[in-house]
């Protein structure tokens, strides 16, 4: 079985990497993030106070967050493992994962500010299908249409240059500390994110020895 984390700042590609992990290895991808957008786009109670956090720039209070993942690891699903995407990101959420889960690694995919705010204003997302899109890396056939089912690409709420500048202060104070607790247990394996995803992928394969 094998239990990984992954982390790094919005925008880096992580979830990319997540899901060519999960595929590899058969593993369940558990992305924070994705549960949050269910969440905002079935227009539940946590979505309407996740989409006013997110839109502030601000991140979603620990306690919640917490819940969040414990309720989605205990479906115990993941036969072959998971993969965790979006979690931790804060000291408290840290510790209380550990004292939780035994994990194999945390993959963190670094990227520079700048190279970030490039792509992360660059990002669309499928208002239908909830398709990812990239005008850099990803862009549509059609400008502003969905090549998949034809839906109206529009920005996401917390892709905002403000938000986005928030978003990394707090990564910066509140997430890269956490870094510092999994080095002391020899979990973290530092990746080049600034290269193509299938480099990135060979890498982190290699690393992990799979």
């Amino acid at each position: 079985m094998h239990k990984y984390v992954i982390m790094g700042v919005q925008g880096c590609g992580k979830g990319t990497q997540a899901r060519m992990l999960q595929e590899t290895l058969d593993l369940v991808h558990i992305s924070v993030g994705d549960i949050f957008r269910w969440h905002v786009q079935n227009h539940t109670k946590l979505g309407a106070q996740v989409k006013r956090i997110v839109a502030s720039g601000n991140l979603v209070d620990d306690v919640v967050v917490e819940g969040i993942v414990s309720r989605r690891l205990e479906e115990h699903d993941w036969n072959y493992g998971f993969i965790l995407d979006g979690f931790p990101r804060s000291d408290s959420q840290a510790q209380f994962f550990l004292e939780s889960y035994d994990i194999d690694a945390v993959i963190h995919i670094h990227m520079p500010d700048e190279v970030v705010h490039n792509r992360v204003l660059s990002r669309r997302l499928c208002s239908e299908c909830g398709l990812d899109y990239n005008l850099i890396s990803h862009r549509p056939k059609l400008e502003n249409v969905c090549d998949v089912c034809g839906g109206p690409l529009i920005t996401r709420a917390d892709d905002a240059i403000e938000a986005l500048a928030d978003r990394l202060r707090d990564y910066h104070a509140k997430t890269e500390p956490v870094l510092d607790l999994f080095r002391q247990k020899e979990l973290v394996l530092d990746i080049d994110g600034t290269r193509q995803p299938e480099e990135i992928q060979t890498e982190i394969r290699s690393r992990l020895r799979i």
